[in-house]
């Protein structure tokens, strides 16, 4: 079938690996700091970016990067600041960015056929460039992250421990918080806004299951990930449906197997201690 030609399919092949590793690392540091709920905040500001740029006859993914990287930055701004609470500040930038791009989209004259793609996801359409910037991207989140490894897990577990030690709390926070965002942008083309938190949380909550320690769950949800994302874009192409929904289903179900195989390790454990022979 021409939709899953051989080409589309190897773009998207590559794309899925790229992710795999950048979500991983990405999506470990954000469940580390229980700041899942700040990517759902600027993947739905992006949203804002995407309208303002097809209104402005711009390219949108780079309005969608500045929109991330300014809503990420200001949330860690205003939390830094406790001028309100992170929860309420992501609760703000969900609904602005949600209502500046619905407001965009429909002052922008005719029809924009490419928001789907934004919204639900078309892994079919990764271009060669889009590749490009995953890899440079993966390869400078790789550098950073390899560079900053203890200070990163420092500041992520326990910043007030990390600023007595003299850490750059600030640095670490504020470049992964850029970080997180462009990574947000480069993957909505991939999986969409809509399924775009499911591949920074349910790796991680996969691995967690079986690691406690940063790096082993990092290793572990980068695995996991591959693992889920081959298999659904794989099962994709046998039976005609859209890839970044099954990539996504794929990793629910993989967590669900993971999260019954730990109980019944648990249980397992406590019926054999010597007290309960």
């Amino acid at each position: 079938m021409e939709l899953f030609h051989y080409d589309f399919f190897l773009n998207a092949l590559m794309a899925v690996v790229l992710l795999s590793i950048s979500s991983a690392m990405i999506g470990t540091y954000i469940i580390s700091r229980r700041l899942v709920s700040i990517s759902g905040g600027v993947t739905h500001a992006c949203f804002g970016g995407l309208g303002l740029g097809y209104f402005l006859g711009v390219s949108p993914v780079a309005m969608a990067a500045l929109f991330a990287i300014g809503s990420s930055l200001g949330v860690q701004w205003m939390a830094s600041r406790q001028q309100v609470r992170e929860d309420s500040a992501i609760a703000v930038i969900w609904a602005i960015g949600m209502a500046v791009g619905t407001l965009f989209i429909f002052l922008t004259p005719g029809y924009v056929p490419e928001l789907n793609s934004f919204l639900f996801g078309n892994i079919l359409t990764i271009t060669r460039s889009d590749l490009w910037a995953f890899l440079l991207f993966t390869i400078v989140l790789t550098l950073f992250m390899s560079a900053r490894y203890k200070q990163i897990v420092t500041c992520a577990f326990d910043a007030d421990f990390a600023r007595v030690r003299r850490l750059p709390v600030t640095f670490i926070n504020t470049a992964m918080t850029v970080l997180v965002a462009v990574c947000i942008v480069l993957t909505i083309r991939l999986v969409g806004v809509m399924l775009l938190m499911s591949m920074f949380s349910l790796p991680q909550m996969t691995a967690e299951t079986m690691a406690r320690r940063f790096g082993s769950i990092m290793r572990l949800s980068i695995a996991v990930s591959l693992l889920c994302s081959i298999s659904g874009l794989m099962l994709a192409t046998v039976i005609n449906v859209p890839c970044s929904a099954l990539i996504v289903l794929t990793m629910a179900s993989v967590y669900i197997a993971a999260r019954a195989a730990a109980s019944v390790r648990e249980r397992f454990y406590r019926n054999n201690l010597p007290g309960n022979r």
